[in-house]
């Protein structure tokens, strides 16, 4: 099995119990998170071969996050130290018509301070056939950026399948280049992205008329893509959404069906998660194992999972994956 390698910056995460805010908390529950980390442990749950690449410090902090990646079968063997400390993130979940809040303090943190030649990627990519990053690595800053770019060269030079989650944070960005003159020249060199309608206009300056649009529109103005696929979300409160995925590939869109989720726990990471569930299967696809609406069911079905689990990892099998896509409610116990 030939492996997937994941490459991002994976934070401390910091969130208040019992959905309070952050000026009411004495207490923290502590995890670790991050979009490319967050995918890499989903596909080793589902049986993918996965290495995860960052870079972070040499001390407690750093060694128990790539620990926590190792727990779930993730090969952290790739991975750097450096840079003085780890990114933070403080979550306040939501509740009602309370909106979910995230706060970045990530200045100075291993990725944020990565810089070309750091990363041996010739050797790292031997006897891949997969490369996955997200459009929050080179908003970090330039050197981030440049070294996300090196990456990705690098990846296309040993003839391997390269992703990107669009991810646009407003809240990063900051360090002088919009993201409209660092993503599109990324993104050329992708096979499968992951957005939506808002960020094509933010990265790429596309405006569409809907969603079928919108897809030809990507795929003219980067041919190179194979695979595009979009997520919908209807927010009714913090914890009930409706949600449902799209899948553009060989000029064909399929949807999946559209989930009604009442009760979710934690919508962090679910994008991450559609992720993972939209590699598994593109994977098959492209090796004509599947066919594009089992993708889309599939990778849809994970996310939708990740919304009822705590924490920024998804905690899954193939067999949850299969139960939610069969119908599962939850309201009986599996024995």
């Amino acid at each position: 099995m030939n492996k997937i390698i994941c490459f991002g910056e994976i934070m401390l995460r910091l969130t208040p119990f019992m959905t309070q805010r952050l000026e009411q908390a004495k207490s923290f529950a502590i995890e670790y998170g991050g979009s490319e980390s967050n995918v890499a442990a989903t596909l080793a749950q589902l049986g993918s071969k996965v290495h995860y690449v960052t870079r972070l410090p040499d001390q407690p902090f750093g060694h128990s996050a790539l620990g926590c990646l190792a727990q779930h079968g993730v090969d952290i063997s790739q991975s750097i130290f450096g840079g003085d400390r780890l990114g933070v993130y403080y979550v306040e979940l939501g509740s009602g018509r309370r909106n979910s809040k995230v706060i970045y303090d990530r200045k100075n943190s291993g990725m944020h301070t990565l810089a070309p030649g750091m990363i041996p990627w010739e050797a790292i990519f031997q006897e891949v056939d997969w490369f996955h990053w997200s459009g929050i690595t080179p908003s970090i800053s330039s050197s981030a950026a440049a070294a996300t770019k090196e990456a990705i060269l690098a990846a296309k030079k040993a003839g391997v399948t390269v992703s990107c989650d669009l991810n646009y944070r407003s809240k990063l960005w900051d360090y002088g280049s919009p993201p409209s003159l660092v993503m599109p020249a990324l993104i050329d060199l992708c096979e499968v992205v992951v957005g939506d309608e808002d960020v094509m206009g933010v990265y790429f300056g596309i405006k569409s008329s809907g969603r079928e649009d919108a897809f030809e529109k990507l795929k003219n103005r980067f041919p190179n893509i194979k695979s595009i696929a979009f997520t919908e979300r209807e927010g009714l409160s913090a914890t009930h959404n409706t949600y449902q995925g799209f899948l553009f590939h060989d000029n064909i869109i399929v949807e999946s069906k559209k989930y009604d989720m009442p009760d979710m726990i934690d919508r962090i990471g679910s994008g991450d998660a559609f992720m993972a569930g939209l590699i598994f299967k593109l994977k098959a696809l492209y090796q004509g194992e599947c066919d594009n609406q089992e993708v889309i069911e599939f990778a849809t079905a994970t996310s939708v999972h990740k919304h009822y689990i705590p924490g920024d990892i998804n905690i899954i099998t193939l067999d949850d994956v299969m139960l939610m896509m069969k119908g599962g409610s939850g309201a009986k116990v599996r024995r």
